[in-house]
């Protein structure tokens, strides 16, 4: 709307720094300029009392000051009590599609608890830089208790206003502000210096930013305008000019929300998640930049959610909080928008990786720490299995058990567990001759009681035969002293024969039945007949478990069938393309090659049932070494590659499971592995973040990108009656029309950000090599295909992802060898119709579970467990109304796509 000048809008300016913690710079160097940064800001708010300050909506920058400057707490805090200083609500501002739902949970919660304890949060969702919203995000923050959000990028074009409604699948809807004109940087030159004064007057640009910035207030109101950008400070005489602006004034940018009614009622509704190229980058190729940064953030996330949490709060008598706090903050730290998407330097991503594999460390130690507990009273031989799913399972486990031919197992409950043979392992570990003089250093080998990993049960000393024999086993409880095998071989002489002799084991498999987060043990006996239901066997090039049959055509790519008589032809091509571009975009050379045609093909057999049938498919190719940008194409040169699927199906398992493995010995390029649909699809389904997202084939332009449709899915991707199964965070595309779905397996790239690339406009940064980013060396993604009726994919599919992503796990028993094992018990179920279980921890005396119905229609959650009280909570974990317990059962009912929090009460 053109400005008049009689009735000119109010700008309110929100003075502000993004502050990206690392980036195309490590963590402690953008520490060091963060520091000097805020040191000036509350210098200069302390001296003059008409300053506000926003800190970028994230404590990460408060509490990485604090740790240098802890002398200056009670001087922030004065200024956030006094609502001049605005911080929160989240910790660290996150990539929303890179995290599991629980992580953006936890990092609100994070955010919102260290804001409240100095002084005050600011109850605004600001996302300012985030690459895309996820669907959910209404629902998160209404269930916190913000009222409003704030937004840049992603954006749909048929957004024309400054203000929408923004609604999560399950319809809440948060009153939601869009940042136009150039996001969080909208005036961010308002208030810049020329060198010899070319520039225009204040008012002129005051002017120029209320006629451009109008047009997206229809209902007038005071003009938003964020005075900052990337890791700048404010001018120091901002207050001055603008107190000689008229129609402008200072504030926070919580304060700007707090004076605006928070109601939807007749505001344009957007529903799901924002992912639209229309008004700016969405930079989608950071789904897949340095992809083992997304593989080690699935683990570290699944083993903390999924395992330690759960087995601490169910199953251990101690306190683990400690540890489980710590590893939730390292997985909220890389969950920034510049670390797990591996868009920052080589620098900042090892130091990302670092974290991560910390965090897995301490998940893993709390697991560790209680199974451990627990394993106590399991005796000695046998197996602690845990399931990490609120349903009854029946999985499988591999298990390392003492035999000498095919090994029986019984659960404590007695019953028998079908078993089958993977590996045999040596008895004989080492037999050699050596001089007398040499025996001394050679005990040198034993460690306490242990040599070559294993412990020793008895020794043996014949001066007649001059040999030295040990009998070692994994675990033994027969005393044993060094010294008196020393005192054995006191005065020997000449040439001694030294054994090493284990006793016989074999690693199993073994098809266990664990009840919901449960315990189960099972224990050997001596061979005994059980079998799976549906055995699985391989012949020749096929696979078949009565669910699924998998055959290996001589292209090296499989047929599937399932029992109705559908067939998938041609899963498991392999396609190799250039790429230009750099972590944020995938940009193809003009003159691509694709390579996609094996020189060779062999198929390997590894197992063969009952249990597990397996088998290798060994293909060769030949891919160029690298891109070449000068003539925008791929290099002459080329390098050999061998691409390895071993292709396995398991007993009672409706999927067929898949694991590339090959050594990246090229740049520049995507590697992708296609998948043929039942049927020609026109949408895909994506889980992630507390919902399954339906899309288009195609993605919405009109800025300066290439509206790329690569989209990001966590748990599963589906299309066209095809589930795709996966352990992480991955990119896929549904092509050729709707008839095939690629999975991204690896994209090299040289460079943080290239000035020019053909698929975007814009610079997306600093052009910083990163070799690194190439991702040299050996490759493995793991994925599973699973055929599903209807359009849809229904309960089964989420079953079978579930169970997919969250195996059983075991833990060696060392109680008494005669001791009898424990019976299975079962921790806290979770049953309904597309009922998710998404945490469950231990919380103020409490457990707290949190559940989503991944569904369009209502659902029933049932709780069962040993509580006698129970109530709902919300995001934050304060409690609600109560909830009826009958028998120790609790029926929650549940909108379609709606997030529930519930504490029980044990007895």
């Amino acid at each position: 709307m053109p400005v008049n000048a009689e009735r000119a809008p109010e700008i309110v300016v929100v003075p502000h720094t993004h502050w990206d913690r690392e980036w195309y710079l490590p963590f402690q160097r953008f520490r060091l300029r963060l520091v000097s940064l805020l040191d000036g800001v509350i210098g200069g708010m302390e001296a003059d009392r008409r300053w506000r300050f926003t800190l970028d909506g994230q404590m990460a920058a408060v509490d990485d000051y604090l740790e240098i400057r802890p002398e200056r707490r009670e001087r922030l805090e004065a200024l956030v009590r006094e609502g001049r200083l605005a911080v929160g609500p989240w910790q660290i501002l996150h990539d929303e599609f890179l995290c599991s739902g629980e992580n953006i949970v936890r990092n609100l919660e994070t955010g919102m608890r260290r804001a409240e304890e100095m002084g005050a949060v600011m109850m605004v969702g600001y996302l300012p830089d985030q690459f895309g919203h996820c669907a959910q995000t209404p629902q998160i923050l209404r269930g916190a208790g913000i009222e409003h959000a704030c937004v840049w990028r992603g954006v749909p074009g048929e957004v024309r206003a400054s203000a929408f409604a923004w609604e999560a699948p399950d319809g809440t809807a948060v009153r939601t502000q869009y940042l136009p004109e150039g996001g969080y940087g909208n005036a961010a030159s308002m208030f810049e210096e020329f060198p010899g004064g070319a520039a225009p007057a204040l008012p002129g640009r005051v002017a120029g930013f209320a006629e451009s910035m109008g047009r997206w207030y229809p209902r007038g109101g005071p003009l938003l305008a964020m005075y900052g950008a990337d890791h700048t400070a404010p001018a120091p005489d901002l207050a001055e000019r603008i107190a000689e602006a008229p129609g402008m004034r200072m504030e926070t940018l919580g304060g700007y929300f707090a004076a605006l009614d928070p109601s939807v009622d007749g505001l344009p509704r957007v529903r799901g998640e924002l992912r639209s190229h229309a008004r700016a980058n969405i930079l989608p190729g950071v789904i897949s930049a340095r992809v083992h940064l997304k593989e080690a953030m699935g683990r570290a996330e699944r083993l903390v959610e999924r395992y330690a949490e759960p087995l601490a709060a169910l199953w251990y008598a101690g306190d683990a909080r400690r540890f489980l706090d710590l590893a939730w903050r390292r997985l909220i730290e890389v969950s920034c928008h510049d670390s797990v998407t591996g868009c920052g330097s080589d620098e900042t991503a090892e130091q990302v990786a670092a974290r991560m594999a910390e965090a897995e460390q301490l998940g893993r130690a709390v697991c560790d720490l209680v199974t451990a507990e627990r394993a106590a009273a399991v005796p000695l031989g046998s197996h602690l299995v845990f399931n990490p799913t609120p349903a009854p399972r029946t999985g499988l486990v591999t298990l390392d058990v003492p035999a000498d031919g095919e090994p029986g197992l019984v659960t404590g409950d007695g019953r028998p567990v079908p078993v089958q043979t993977l590996e045999v392992a040596p008895t004989v570990l080492d037999d050699a001759v050596h001089p007398a003089s040499r025996l001394p250093v050679l005990l040198e080998r034993v460690y306490g009681r242990v040599l070559f990993g294993q412990e020793i049960r008895d020794w043996t000393v014949s001066r007649e035969d001059r040999t030295l024999t040990f009998r070692v086993t994994a675990r033994s409880t027969v005393p044993f002293d060094l010294g008196a095998v020393r005192e054995a071989l006191r005065g020997a002489e000449g040439d001694w024969r030294v054994r090493i002799l284990a006793d016989p084991r074999r690693t199993v498999a073994a098809l266990v039945d664990v009840p919901a987060l449960g315990l189960a043990t099972v224990r050997p006996v001596p061979p005994a007949s059980a079998s799976p239901d549906t055995p699985v066997v391989a012949e020749g090039n096929v696979l078949d478990n009565g669910l699924l049959r998998a055959e290996v055509n001589a292209d090296g790519t499989l047929r599937v069938r399932t029992p109705s008589g559908g067939a998938v032809e041609g899963i498991g091509r392999i396609v190799d393309g250039g790429d230009l571009g750099d972590t944020y975009n995938h940009a193809p050379p003009a003159a691509d090659r694709l390579v996609e045609d094996p020189l060779s093909v062999a198929v390997r057999p590894v197992w063969s049932g009952p249990l597990v049938a397996a088998c290798d498919i060994v293909r060769t190719y030949r891919w160029p070494a690298s891109g070449d940008a000068e003539a925008d194409a791929r290099s002459a040169a080329e390098e050999d590659v061998t691409v390895t699927i071993r292709a396995e199906l398991r007993a009672g398992e409706p999927f067929l499971r898949l694991r590339v493995t090959f050594d990246n010995r090229c740049e520049d390029h995507r590697v992708r592995l296609h998948l043929p649909l039942p049927r020609r699809a026109a949408t895909s389904f994506a889980e992630g973040q507390f919902a399954v997202t339906e899309r288009g084939l195609t993605a919405e332009g009109g800025f300066g990108e290439r509206p790329v449709p690569t989209f990001p899915a966590s748990g599963f991707a589906a299309a066209g009656g095809l589930a795709v199964l996966l352990e992480h965070v991955t990119e896929y595309e549904v092509v050729g029309g709707g008839r095939e779905m690629a999975l991204t397996l690896l994209r090299s790239v040289g460079y943080l950000s290239r000035d020019r690339n053909a698929y975007r406009d814009q610079p997306a940064g600093p052009q910083l090599p990163t070799p690194r980013a190439q991702c040299r060396g050996e490759r493995t993604a793991a994925f599973a295909v699973m055929p599903y009726a209807g359009e849809r994919p229904g309960p089964a599919v989420l079953r079978a992802a579930e169970a997919y992503r969250h195996d059983l796990l075991t833990a060696t028993g060392y109680g008494h060898a005669a001791a009898a094992a424990p019976p299975s018990r079962e921790g806290v179920a979770i049953t309904g119709d597309g009922v998710a279980m998404t945490s469950l921890r231990g919380r103020d005396g409490w457990i707290e579970t949190r559940v989503v119905a991944l569904r369009d229609e209502p659902a029933t959650a049932v709780l069962r467990g040993p509580f006698t009280e129970a109530a709902r909570a919300d995001l934050r974990g304060r409690p609600g109304e109560p909830l009826d317990v009958q028998d120790g059962t609790v029926s929650l009912a549940l909108r379609p796509w709606e997030i529930a929090t519930v504490r029980l009460k044990t007895a």
